[in-house]
């Protein structure tokens, strides 16, 4: 047999399914995988057994349909001020192909594209697919910050795109003014395009409305925006994502989403149509997963786990040492899933080449109240008997360390 592609045989089973086959076969409450165990909103619902009464459910156009395009661009100009016409956008089969398509649209073989670590693991192995090589610049905790030293440290006359996820997953942090600012200089500076993954836009929790570098100065026709449907409604199985960028830009990626799903089921479009039109829906789902983070935060911290900051997404980061914990954060993922049972994500699965953080475990709060309370006291009771183990042994390693010292021959001076 031919060797097959090296892009994927050599590379491993994601987290993702490997802490979600690990939960199963455990019978683990999964807070790894990111997904809300709540149905989509029932309007939402109701939305698309309407679609598929009245309308066809063969090929849309490949673009997308008409109104689900008006309704992505009428949505930013709502929500972001963003001036967007149906021509800025492409609807995609989710965000995953949304990125697919930005990165063979905008890459060549032999190029390279700045990644930011901690970063969601679809990205490194699309650009090497795509033929072109992934640099990777890490972010610098607790806030995640991007510093201007280490982007043009990493920058080359190869270089030719960066991909930015703001809110970034896994850490649930967000950029601010001066760092979108830095970045955008940065891009005009050295002629790059911007792959923005906007994703989790609405999952905020800090009272500010997202910006995105798309309206940064001069940014309009360099920049790629990706929203998410799954993301702003918790239907992550409807799989509609979009990209938006100046219209010439977006005609290129079309021809690169085309060739990958081409089409978006119908029906599902009409309906994330319909909701991106109801601002109130949107809302009620903000609120529905703040009010579980609440939970979730309220119960680490009385039961003495430190969380790292982080005002969005749906995820949650335990400092490790600072709550008592003094194992990497690998070691701590296998352990709660396989003894605790509670399925979580290290940080430094998503992080590739040295120097990985590994004092941090993702976990999800976009679950029922209950299983998040069940989680903690598990996770309690795990961090509870660590602590036990340790100073039942501290004695006999003290003895023993007393004991090799004693036994020790004496040595000449040099």
């Amino acid at each position: 047999m031919h060797p097959l592609n090296p892009v994927y045989t050599a590379l491993p089973t994601t987290i993702f399914e490997t802490m979600s086959g690990l939960a199963r076969a455990h019978g683990a409450i999964n807070l790894g995988q990111g997904f809300p165990d709540a149905p989509p909103p029932a309007a939402l619902s109701a939305a698309v057994m309407r679609a598929m009464a009245d309308h066809s459910q063969h090929y849309p156009p490949m673009a997308g349909l008409p109104e689900l395009r008006d309704a992505v661009a009428a949505f930013y100009a709502r929500e972001q001020s963003l001036d967007l016409t149906r021509d800025h956008v492409i609807v995609t089969s989710g965000a995953t192909e949304a990125v697919a398509a930005a990165i063979l649209g905008v890459t060549a073989p032999g190029d390279e594209v700045l990644l930011f670590q901690p970063a969601y693991d679809a990205y490194a192995p699309l650009v090497r697919r795509a033929g072109a090589m992934p640099v990777f610049v890490p972010l610098h905790p607790p806030h995640w910050t991007y510093r201007r030293d280490a982007i043009r440290a990493a920058i080359t006359p190869r270089t030719r795109a960066m991909i930015v996820n703001d809110p970034l997953n896994p850490t649930g942090t967000v950029l601010d003014a001066g760092q979108r600012a830095l970045l955008a200089q940065i891009a005009v500076a050295h002629d790059l395009i911007v792959i923005c993954d906007d994703v989790w836009e609405t999952v905020r929790f800090d009272g500010v409305t997202h910006r995105s570098l798309l309206a940064e100065p001069g940014m309009a026709a360099r920049t790629v925006k990706i929203g998410s449907a799954g993301k702003i409604f918790g239907a992550t199985g409807w799989k509609v994502g979009w990209l938006v960028a100046a219209p010439a830009l977006a005609a290129v990626l079309a021809k690169a989403h085309q060739f990958l799903t081409f089409t978006t089921p119908p029906m599902l479009q009409r309906a994330v149509a319909e909701g991106l039109g109801d601002p109130a829906l949107i809302a009620a789902q903000v609120s529905d997963w703040a009010a579980s983070r609440r939970v979730l935060h309220e119960g680490l911290a009385a039961r003495g786990f430190a969380v790292l900051p982080g005002p969005a997404t749906w995820f949650t980061c335990i400092d490790l040492p600072a709550s008592g914990i003094a194992r990497d954060d690998r070691s701590v993922a296998e352990a709660l899933v396989r003894e605790a049972g509670v399925a979580t994500i290290p940080l430094s699965a998503l992080w590739e080449g040295a120097g990985a953080p590994r004092h941090s475990v993702r976990l999800c709060h976009a679950k029922p109240a209950e299983m998040l309370i069940a989680a903690l006291d598990r996770m309690a009771r795990w961090r509870d008997a660590l602590e036990r183990d340790a100073k039942k042994w501290e004695p006999v390693f003290r003895k023993k360390s007393r004991e090799n010292k004693d036994s020790r021959p004496e040595c000449d001076s040099i």
